[in-house]
């Protein structure tokens, strides 16, 4: 019996929880910022609390998608379902695209019907509160999409901190208004949260679309890969064709090996699991495809002529 060289990959890592902590912080959040708007009437507060609504539909997505990568190869997905993590952001930047007509709209319609705000020293109070629980819930999805390689993770925190960028600027503009009495800088400022809301929604679109259309893995993965593979190469063994791509948390490459012709199957087998071994204890969650194929043979260059 031949002991197997190559380290057991990780199980996914259900992160589902996450999803849960942000549902919880979008609630308290809209509950906090649509008080703000309802004491002092400011379009800005308004336009924030629609943005805590979308995070609400937004982390509930995230929860499905984050609950469907998990799921293991059936027969019908034999490389998983990780690729389900980037139809959450798709859909986030959607809803934030949503989101940011509404905000647009209500700005635009407050600019030529300005009213003066009430109770502005308790909204103020009350979103700086939302703010510091979005602030602290995104760092913790950061810090848990980074760690993880989760993109929807990492999209829910981005956008949760960009929720908090928002509050602050709408904070700032409605504190202007009181102390120069000048309305119509609530909705300027509400026009810009807008404008910003829609940066994001189209980055995070942009990002999502990438993986969809399989990706390569960044430079500095490649190059890893690369020296791993060098690393077992010399006079007699080389390889080329090295294409990868990443689909959620998931990393994915295949490359062929060139070897002897003479060599036993054996032989070209042992240095495969020598060498995916060592990629694997580089990327834990690799799945390593290769190609062997006879170093004398023509033939067995036509792939790169391709």
């Amino acid at each position: 019996m031949v002991t197997p060289t190559t380290p057991a990959r990780p199980q996914p890592v259900d992160l589902t929880r996450f999803a849960w902590l942000a549902i919880g912080a979008a609630l308290v959040t809209i509950a906090l910022k649509s008080l703000a708007w309802w004491v002092t009437g400011s379009v800005g507060l308004l336009s924030d609390a629609a943005e805590s609504l979308v995070n609400l539909v937004a982390a509930v997505v995230a929860l499905v998608a984050l609950t469907v990568a998990v799921l293991p190869a059936d027969k019908n997905h034999h490389f998983g379902h990780s690729k389900a993590e980037y139809f959450s952001a798709a859909a986030e930047g959607l809803m934030i695209f949503v989101a940011a007509a509404v905000i647009l709209a209500s700005a635009i319609e407050r600019f030529i019907n300005p009213r003066p705000l009430d109770n502005v020293g308790i909204g103020l109070a009350v979103s700086v509160v939302a703010s510091v629980v979005n602030g602290l819930v995104a760092w913790v999805l950061l810090r848990a999409g980074a760690l993880h390689r989760s993109i929807t993770l990492t999209a829910d925190g981005k956008h949760l901190m960009t929720d908090v960028w928002t509050s602050v600027g709408v904070v700032v503009g409605v504190l202007l208004v009181a102390l120069t009495g000048w309305e119509r800088l609530d909705p300027l400022v509400a026009f810009a949260v807008g404008v910003n809301i829609l940066v994001t929604g189209w980055r995070l679109i942009r990002r999502a679309s990438a993986g969809l259309m399989d990706v390569s893995l960044p430079e500095e993965d490649d190059e890893i890969i690369r020296a791993v593979l060098d690393r077992y190469s010399g006079d007699h063994v080389t390889w080329h064709r090295l294409l990868t791509r990443e689909a959620g948390s998931r990393r994915f490459m295949q490359f062929d090996l060139l070897v002897p012709g003479v060599w036993s199957v054996q032989r070209s087998h042992d240095l495969v699991e020598d060498i995916t071994a060592a990629l694997v204890a580089e990327f834990p969650d690799i799945d390593v495809t290769c190609h062997v194929e006879p170093i004398e043979d023509p033939r067995s260059y036509e792939d790169l002529v391709r």
